[in-house]
């Protein structure tokens, strides 16, 4: 029975990941076919670069603006949903992400649960297909696959603090194995160091949408810094043996040759940044017309109705973030080429970074009006719940991603999702240094970064804070914010819109109620 069940979970399998039904499968499995049988022609016949491919499209889901985005930066400082009128309220689900109200029914604490594990299953079942298959890259595959794990794992790590694991091939029919703490950090960290010599040596930009070794030392330093907050979460550490392995990595990038830090920081996320950029060292694709997650999000959340792309007038950042940046400093916006000439932008007008104050057609510089006609000019401030005739105007919004006006941009864009780049490398190694002692070091790491995007250095003594402020203005809304202010202490802290300090247990999500169902091996975080 159990032998049947293991090889009609790997058909199930191969044809939903195959994509190919089960008339092919039908041809060389029947049912008296054996369970190693059925392993062998499914490892025979399963084509592993379809099969990674898939995997990589399943980090999609870190474009779309409900999933892994929502609660790694609306639960910050840094992104907020406020509730208009009768627009984004969605019983509340946005409100209570940024107030740290959630609970464990709350559908994207769900969603992001599941769809992180879906990632996870999927990477594991094509390791399943590793050992007997006979195709020439499978070692590199089986990195691929490690390492596309290891991310997805990590990130579920982070948020709900433990993580269900199988190893490929075990029993479908037994719940998995769940990695917490300092257990499932200690893993992650021993696999990706595992997996390197097999994954391609990275050329740059050309090979930033696959897994280099370039990128999994990026993942690998993101485990060491972060290694600390699973052992304690309210109060790391960071050993010193840590820290120095985080410069070495990071200094192996840096000297590398193989990137620069773009002489405009906007390149990084343009339309065409898979040509330009000079620092991205880890994307996920987007092909506008032919594949690609949800990234038009990125501007579509954030867009007034009336503005060219039309948005959702929805997510909004915080004055204390805005005023966090020198005026020189490009971070904060520029005037970034549309790519069109019926869009030449005449008046020179900000549209990347912070949009604040009026705003104007890129097309021939008239003030745009909201529905009411009344000026849209977005406001310094804003509230959680918005009523009264200004509600589509508060709030800064945000740019991170330039608008990408291509004809196939409302179904997928071509701005190639950024999860790791060169900044980075610096700023952890920054972070690193600053940990073991060498604040002065420290600080002429951050002060390379500064001068190129245009600021100031810093002077006198390095803080904590600075290096946590220097990362907000590197990386606002790319995903980190939430980790960043776990490591650094300030997470639950009273803020803008919250003004009390949270309740610990929200340093983690709550594990839905529909998993600890299904899986006895889970058990429900502390105060949920």
């Amino acid at each position: 029975m159990k032998n049947n069940f293991q090889k009609l979970s790997l058909i199930a399998v191969a044809a939903a990941l195959l994509g190919s039904g089960c008339t092919k499968l039908e041809e060389g499995l029947n049912s008296t076919t054996t369970q190693e049988q059925a392993e062998t022609f499914l490892a025979a016949t399963a084509d592993l670069n379809v099969l990674i491919q898939g995997a990589y499209d399943g980090l999609q889901g870190l474009q779309t603006q409900d999933l892994v985005t929502s609660l790694m930066e609306n639960s910050t400082d840094e992104s907020l949903v406020p509730t208009r009128g009768g627009d984004w309220d969605d019983n509340g689900v946005w409100r209570v992400i940024h107030t740290h109200n959630w609970n464990a029914d709350h559908q994207q604490v769900q969603s992001v649960f599941n769809n992180l594990l879906g990632l996870v299953f999927n990477t594991t079942n094509i390791l399943t297909f590793i050992p007997k298959s006979t195709a020439a890259n499978k070692n590199q595959i089986e990195a691929e696959a490690k390492f596309i794990r290891a991310f997805a794992m990590f990130t579920v790590l982070d948020l709900y603090g433990q993580v269900p694991f199988r190893q490929p091939g075990e029993n479908l029919l037994n719940p998995p194995t769940v990695l917490k703490g300092t257990e499932a950090i200690n893993f992650l960290i021993t696999e990706v160091k595992s997996i390197k010599a097999n994954l391609p040596a990275s050329t740059g930009r050309a090979t930033a949408p696959r897994a280099t070794k370039d990128a999994a030392d990026m993942l690998l330093m993101k485990l060491l810094l972060q290694k600390g907050t699973y052992a304690n979460r309210q109060a790391p550490t960071f050993a010193a043996a840590d820290m120095a392995e985080v410069i070495t990595l990071a200094d192996g990038i840096i000297n590398s040759g193989r990137y620069t830090l773009s002489t405009n920081v906007w390149d990084n996320y343009a339309p065409n940044n898979g040509d330009i950029s000079t620092e991205n060292i880890f994307t996920n694709q987007n092909i506008g017309g032919a594949r690609g997650g949800n990234l038009r999000s990125a501007w579509y959340k954030t867009n007034h109705y009336n503005m060219n792309k039309s948005g959702w007038n929805g997510f909004s950042t915080l004055a204390d973030v805005y005023n966090k940046f020198e005026a020189g400093d490009q971070r904060r916006g520029v005037a970034y080429p549309t790519g069109l000439a019926s869009l030449p932008n005449p008046g020179n007008r900000v549209n990347t970074g912070f949009l604040i104050g009026q705003q104007y057609d890129l097309s021939n510089d008239a003030a745009l009006k909201d529905r009411n006609g009344a000026p849209l000019a977005f406001t310094s401030t804003v509230a959680v719940q918005e009523s009264g005739t200004n509600l589509e105007v508060t709030g800064i919004r945000v740019y991170r991603y330039p608008i990408d006006y291509g004809p196939a941009n409302d179904g997928q864009a071509d701005n190639d999702y950024v999860i790791y780049r060169l900044a980075d490398a610096y700023l952890m190694k920054a972070e690193a240094q600053f940990r073991s002692g060498n604040a002065s070091g420290a600080q002429a790491t951050i002060n390379i970064v500064r001068a190129r995007r245009g600021a100031s250095n810093l002077t006198g003594t390095l803080t904590a804070s600075q290096i946590l402020d220097e990362r907000q203005r590197e990386f606002y809304w790319d995903g980190w914010r939430r980790m960043d202010q776990i490591r650094f202490g300030t997470f639950l802290a009273a803020r803008t819109l919250k003004p009390a300090a949270s309740d610990p247990k929200y340093l983690y999500f709550p594990i839905p109620n529909a998993a600890l169902a299904v899986n006895p091996n889970l058990t429900q975080n502390p105060g949920y």
